[in-house]
């Protein structure tokens, strides 16, 4: 099948695989099948062609969960999974599942359909049972083909007959046994890489609508800023330019070529007048205004009483930076407003929250608006694809008949998109008499990690700036701020305590969130009271272990990088960094390999290995390609990223003045895979950003001496005279 995009004469889109109508779905049969998640045929439905649909709410971000998701269910049917495919999160067609963010697809989407499949294979052998008058424990199914014992065979779509699975999802239905698994934990190619890698159409921004018109917002020159005046009459005069929207300090143009609109962005950014009523604070205060922030306080966790025994008390601070998503191709959104209808397509994580909020934004009931999810190039958590496509559903809205694409110039993806928190975590430990831990402290503070548009529209960029703007009110301390705060030794006394702070910059979830600063200073932390201890760092994390399946990770990757026989070399360092992803999913465990060159004062890391136990694996081929992207993408984030600003404004509007890690920087990487089949899958997408960072720290001052504990790793900050 070519895979280019490309429009059909019956009035559809197709991109990749997936067929999207263009006409918006009103209520009725289709919004009441996928309203009940209980019910088989919400999830899984069997055509008269021989093939099989799967529904699912959750996005596909570059995760590869449609591949995975379609082996769990070809597994439970028992069919091939060339006979699979796949709808991903259409407010029209799949099951409400919120938001794809936490790691948790596999864990949630992927447990419903495994029961899903498991019930329909359940009710078809009953069918069949009935058909071929034999008992259940007499047929055997293979490829949707089910047999008895003499020869007698009824395939499951000459059962159905076109007609749905309506049963029940209970666990009345027995799950295949993992030993007798074919398709689960084997790899499994994904069907949309060639389109990525041969630069096919395959993206939101790839889209191309018949009569299309093309969109531009201006932004502020820096938040709050208040619009004066703008060049109405001269934009509209420029050829090609169909319409200029404002509300508030809301500005958009219309055209009908993207290029045309970007020349009337360009003359509105040029000649725009803005009043600016607050400026940033100094970005050299940051840290020091975060411990002075004065804010809601909440105790995470306490455990134990302070002891009396010990002998050294030892205390640290960790600061991280402000990050951006930065992904490579700025958010992109279409919306089409016609016949009462909105239609928007969107690489949204959640496109039921975002149909809750475009309809806050736009006074309309949700029966009225589709969210079609469609992969964007970039994601990692709350980037801007929220905030364009409730830009272009306002401008649809109000410039009705034609389907509308935006897509924010680079200058809007690098200075407005929310980003990861700025954090700062001040660590106290305790040491006994016998060099293990006795008592732990973290104080931490951080801004929002989430404030993701879940049916607000004061959430989203134009929610607060047009005319009558919505006030984002303050919702106190985030949980995603004290996300793996809690250390998991086994440490007597321990007090985690949680403090708000609320900066000038917006902010919301990136990969991970808290966890990557919290891993990083914990793990950092865990390394210095070794070196205090005098202990080796990798048989003092064992000693505070008691989870074998968290000590078996830690000892394979020491294992496969030979970790006693890599000490005391002047040139290269080795460093070691553990931790369960939220204390409750994937077990991961890196060594970094880092090589220093005293004299340029440079260091580059040579090599990451990595050891990760996600329980039972669906495809270790995708377990490791996530893996291994967090590895690549907490690397550039240690080494060079961070939101740079001014009083004025954000400075950080470019990838020269917001550098990520080049092709030329990536690390040799390797990870490992402790599959476990009898155990329940863990999630993993984000298992490696924290320990990543606090590796490559350890393995820095191994080598060079110097303990860096603020983020990025500059080798300006190593004392190069030590």
């Amino acid at each position: 099948m070519d895979r280019r995009l490309f429009l059909k004469s019956a009035g559809h889109l197709m991109i990749g695989f997936s067929l999207f109508p263009l006409t918006s779905c009103t209520s009725g049969a289709n919004e009441q099948r996928v309203s009940d998640s209980s019910v088989i045929d919400s999830w899984i439905r069997l055509d008269t062609k021989g093939l099989v649909t799967l529904f699912t709410g959750k996005m596909e971000l570059g995760q590869g969960i449609k591949t995975a998701l379609k082996q769990i269910a070809a597994e439970e049917l028992d069919v091939s999974i060339q006979r699979i495919h796949i709808v991903i999160a259409d407010t029209g067609q799949t099951p409400d599942e919120r938001y794809t963010a936490g790691s948790a697809s596999i864990e949630g989407s992927g447990m419903a359909i495994r029961k899903a499949a498991a019930a329909a294979r359940h009710q078809l052998l009953g069918l069949a049972a009935k058909k071929l008058q034999t008992g259940v424990e007499k047929l055997t199914v293979r490829d949707g083909l089910i047999k008895e014992s003499h020869g007698a065979a009824i395939s499951y779509w000459d059962l159905l007959r076109g007609q749905r699975l309506i049963g029940q999802i209970t666990d009345e239905a027995p799950l295949k046994d993992p030993r007798e698994y074919q398709i689960v934990g084997k790899a499994e190619p994904r069907d949309d890489l060639l389109a990525m890698v041969t630069g096919a159409s395959f993206y939101v921004q790839d889209i191309r609508l018949p009569d299309m018109l093309h969109a531009r917002v201006l932004r502020p020159p820096v938040y709050k800023a208040k619009l004066k005046s703008f060049p109405d009459d001269e934009v509209r005069s420029i050829e090609g330019v169909v319409d200029v929207i404002r509300s508030g300090d809301f500005l958009a143009v219309i055209a009908h070529h993207e290029y045309t609109a970007i020349k009337a962005w360009q003359l509105l950014r040029k000649e725009c007048k803005w009043q600016t009523e607050e400026t940033l604070p100094e970005q050299h205060l940051l840290f020091e205004n975060m411990l002075e922030y004065t804010g809601e306080t909440k105790v995470v966790e306490e455990r134990g009483s302070p002891t009396t025994t010990s002998s050294q008390r030892f205390e640290a601070l960790y600061k991280k930076p402000y990050h951006m998503h930065g992904s490579i191709g700025p958010s992109c959104a279409i919306a089409h407003w016609q016949s009462e209808q909105l239609t928007v397509w969107t690489h949204s994580q959640g496109v039921y929250p975002l149909r809750k909020t475009l309809a806050d934004l736009l006074d309309l009931s949700e029966e009225h608006i589709r969210a079609i999810g469609v992969p964007g190039s970039g994601c990692y958590g709350h980037n801007g694809a929220d905030d364009v496509a409730a830009d272009v559903a306002f401008i649809a809205y109000h410039h009705p008949g034609k389907p509308i694409r935006l897509q924010w110039m680079r200058e809007d993806e690098h200075q407005w998109e929310p980003y990861g928190s700025a954090m700062t975590l001040k660590l106290q430990g305790t040491l006994d008499r016998e060099g293990r831990i006795a008592a732990w402290y973290t104080d931490l503070w951080s801004d929002t990690h989430s404030t993701r548009p879940s049916g607000r529209a004061s959430h989203t960029l134009i929610g607060q700036y047009m005319e009558s703007p919505r006030i984002l009110k303050n919702e106190g301390i985030s949980g995603g701020a004290y996300r793996n705060a809690t250390p998991y030794y086994d440490i007597p006394t321990l007090k985690i305590v949680a403090h708000q702070y609320q900066g000038s910059l917006r902010t919301s979830a990136l990969r991970s969130l808290g966890a990557y600063a919290n891993i990083f200073a914990l793990e950092s932390f865990i390394d210095e009271l070794a070196y205090r201890a005098q202990r080796d760092p990798l048989e003092f994390r064992i000693q505070h272990l008691q989870d074998s399946r968290a000590i078996a990770v830690v000892k394979t990757v020491a294992e496969k990088v030979k970790w006693k026989e890599h000490a005391n070399n002047v040139d290269v360092g080795y460093g070691l960094a553990f931790a369960k992803y939220k204390n409750q999913a994937a077990y991961f465990a890196v060594v970094a390999e880092v090589v220093i060159n005293r004299k340029n004062k440079s260091y580059s890391v040579r090599k990451l290995t990595g050891a990760i136990d996600a329980g039972q694996t669906i495809n270790p081929d995708g377990l490791k390609n996530q893996t291994e992207g967090g590895m690549i993408q907490s690397a550039s984030w240690t080494l060079f990223e961070r939101v740079n600003y001014t009083a004025t404004g954000i400075k950080s509007d470019t990838w020269d003045t917001y550098p990520i890690m080049r092709f030329a920087d990536v690390p040799e990487i390797e990870v490992l895979i402790l599959d476990r089949p009898e155990e329940p899958p863990l999630g993993a997408g984000e298992a490696a950003q924290g320990p990543t960072a606090a590796a490559i720290a350890n393995a820095l001052f191994a080598v060079s001496g110097t303990r860096l504990r603020e983020l990025p790793l500059l080798a300006e900050k190593i004392n190069w005279t030590a």
